[in-house]
């Protein structure tokens, strides 16, 4: 028997003073969701679905309702699932209906010979397995609407400074848990990037890029910019260093420094292994994160140094 633990993270970017609480109240609310399956007993893939349902559902984060629009003004999302006991993933990509694209991940993972599906395709799997669909324009947020209109206005180099900036919003959001039975799973979901291309997957929903579980390894849930974080595999490649013995508070920090090192790129990361040790790690300005264990919750938007456990 394990001692549970659930850890989560709602976006790596300079979150401005007047979405704290915001941000906040939604990682409280979903480590409470996915701490309460937990708790009671129910499989680590169970706890963050539920973590991340709630944050889909929360105006504040990149995921779900809320997301950022593409450059055709509609909300396309990405999520992956991934199970470290059998290895086994699913992920949905490019969907624009699915109100719950985790899951919509979940059912591809579960009852699926396949790992990934996108488009239609995975909102016709998605309906035909019980998950709700709903129409796009319940996605968009007058917010987002405003924001993407002004960043249309810029010119062709101030929207490469900002797309390319650590103080871009990237409030993709993700879960790692640890069961009872000494399971770990991991969830990631996301909106994308602002005025991104139609037909645009980032790193999120990709297996090893934006999440990856294994019971011999580490879960892990990234966020930030996804170009540089699927060319390197960066879920992976943390794993891989928690598998080899670096425990997964250096494992964090070693991840993002080669994310920076290597391409310039920048974003946050929360791994965890199946001894329960965690490491979270950014290089933006400010990251959402919380965990939830026997002995308590804690959340914070970290400004440096993220906590390390």
């Amino acid at each position: 028997m394990s001692d549970p633990i659930l850890v989560v993270h709602g976006g790596a970017w300079a979150i401005p003073d007047d979405l704290v609480e915001a941000h906040l109240e939604g990682i409280e609310a979903a480590l409470a969701a996915g701490w309460d399956a937990l708790n009671a007993g129910a499989s680590a893939l169970e706890a963050v679905e539920q973590a991340v349902v709630v944050m889909e559902d929360h105006e504040a984060f990149d995921a779900g309702r809320g997301s950022f629009l593409n450059s055709d003004g509609r909300v396309q999302l990405d999520a992956l699932m991934m199970c470290g006991a059998t290895l086994r993933a699913g992920g949905v990509g490019c969907v624009e209906r699915i109100r719950n694209p985790i899951r919509a991940a979940r059912k591809v993972l579960e009852q699926s010979p396949h790992v990934y599906l996108v488009g239609p395709g995975a909102e016709r799997f998605a309906a035909e397995h019980g998950a709700p669909l709903c129409e796009n324009s319940e996605f968009i947020i007058p917010r987002e609407v405003a924001r993407l209109r002004e960043y249309q206005q810029k010119t062709e180099s101030e929207r490469s400074e900002q797309l390319f900036s650590a103080a871009q919003d990237v409030d993709t959001v993700g879960a790692v848990a640890l069961d009872r039975a000494g399971n770990l799973a991991a969830a990631t979901s996301t909106g994308g990037t602002l005025n991104k291309t139609p037909g645009r997957v980032g790193d999120s929903s990709l297996i090893g890029c934006g999440c990856y579980a294994d019971n011999q390894a580490a879960a892990v849930s990234t966020t930030g910019w996804g170009e540089p974080i699927m060319k390197l595999v960066l879920g992976k490649w943390a794993s891989d260093r928690v598998a080899s013995g670096v425990d997964p508070a250096h494992a964090a920090a070693d991840a993002i420094a080669y994310l920076k090192r290597r391409l310039d790129g920048h974003g946050g990361i929360i791994l965890l292994d199946a001894r329960g040790h965690f490491g979270i790690a950014h290089n933006t300005p400010r990251m959402a994160w919380g965990t939830a264990t026997a002995g308590g919750h804690a959340r914070g938007i970290q400004r440096t140094a993220a906590p390390l456990g």
